[in-house]
């Protein structure tokens, strides 16, 4: 993968990797089932 500025890498184990993946909507990345998971959590 090329360097991107401003984009960081996280190690995660294929475990959970797949489970993020389960809880996201076809064609919506990490990065948006992250934020979708840590809105709760700000409030």
């Amino acid at each position: 993968m090329p360097y991107r500025k401003g984009v960081t890498t996280i190690q995660l184990t294929p475990q959970t990797r797949d489970k993020l993946k389960d809880l996201g909507k076809k064609g919506e990345s990490y990065e948006q089932i992250i934020l979708k998971l840590l809105k709760p959590a700000k409030k």
